[in-house]
């Protein structure tokens, strides 16, 4: 059985909507996985890097789960990554500690699916977005193994009866997704 790690990269997850409900299924159906919720360890962003490094040492599937700030990961989850992915530990010629590990995203958006084309609103397709976080995994010498993405989980929408009851069971089948996605590769 592989080693599951469940970086979770909100900034302020107690008042999460979506994220939250992933997390939370995440835990009921692999209850084996670990769970680093950063915005618990690291209120002040002072990362405790060989902590980080161990946890990450140990797992095989390495899943980033967030939500889409600003076209790319939020503030506390990019700091962990310059923090904890450091030349020598995980890439460099003496940098193999994550080498063979696999590497999932999971993330959310305001903005519904439909606004992330060519023709649409935002004028880019979600997948241009990621090669960042792909070639961060080339350069650590591990394999991009597939993301599961949904938009339209709106914060602003949670005085909405109708509209937290389609959000809630939007999050619970990307939950579902992810959770496929990692038994898949694990």
């Amino acid at each position: 059985m592989s080693e599951i790690l469940v970086v979770s990269g909100h900034t302020d997850l107690e008042n999460s909507f979506a994220n939250k409900i992933i997390l939370d299924e995440l835990k009921k159906h692999l209850p084996e996985a670990k769970f680093d919720i950063l915005s618990e360890l690291y209120k002040n962003y002072v990362i405790d890097v060989k902590t980080e490094q161990e946890k990450l040492v140990k797992a095989d599937v390495i899943v980033l789960v967030y939500p889409f700030f600003w076209y790319g990961v939020p503030s506390l989850l990019q700091k962990w990554l310059e923090d904890v992915l450091v030349h020598g530990f995980s890439h460099g010629s003496k940098g193999d500690k994550l080498h063979g590990k696999k590497l999932v995203l999971s993330f959310t958006s305001g903005a519904p699916e439909e606004l992330y084309k060519k023709e649409a609103l935002q004028r880019y397709e979600i997948e241009e977005f990621l090669p960042p976080l792909k070639a961060l995994a080339n350069m650590c010498g591990m394999e991009f193994a597939g993301y599961v993405y949904s938009g339209g989980l709106s914060y602003q929408s949670r005085h909405d009866e109708a509209k937290l009851a389609l959000m809630r069971q939007k999050a619970l089948d990307h939950a579902k997704r992810l959770e496929e996605l990692i038994g898949k590769i694990s």
